[in-house]
């Protein structure tokens, strides 16, 4: 069934989205503590050596740090699966042209039993084509994995 058939369906749809989003405006200010402090510190560390290889253009570093079943998705561009092609992008489309800037204090960090961890937090991008002012705050969301002590992107949800 398609709930979008009449307009007194979309309608409903609206005036629930409006008044789940002004009750979730009305509840306290959510305020993040980290589950664990040292693994805050690693992925906060782990992001910076990411970020660092990513605004410095250093390749073999990007290309240690993704695994190679790196899933990309981008709300612009789409999925991207493939490493080298991802690489590829970032190489032909990043190095010398953007530099990413974290937002201070938005970093977020969750752990995943077993396997690693999630980042969440916000970043802004200067393009030095078009402007030396940084864009609005972005959205991104990383998948960490731990492998014989080893931290690696395998997921990224990039939103602008």
């Amino acid at each position: 069934m398609n709930i979008f058939k009449t307009s007194g369906s979309l309608a409903f749809l609206i005036t629930m989205l409006i008044t789940i989003s002004a009750w979730a405006q009305s509840k306290e200010t959510y305020t993040y503590k980290p589950e664990s402090q040292e693994l805050y510190n690693t992925i906060a560390h782990m992001d910076s050596v990411y970020f660092n290889a990513y605004n410095t253009c250093d390749m073999d570093k990007q290309a240690a740090i993704y695994a190679d079943s790196i899933e990309f998705y981008h709300d612009k561009g789409g999925l991207q699966t493939s490493k080298q092609a991802l690489l590829d992008a970032l190489k032909k489309n990043i190095c010398g042209k953007v530099t990413r800037v974290l937002v201070p204090g938005s970093i977020e960090v969750y752990p995943i039993a077993g396997f690693g961890a999630v980042e969440v937090g916000l970043h802004r991008f200067i393009n030095h084509q078009e402007s030396e002012t940084p864009s609005k705050p972005d959205k991104f969301i990383v998948v960490w994995r731990l492998r014989n002590g080893v931290w690696q992107i395998t997921r990224v949800i990039s939103l602008h």
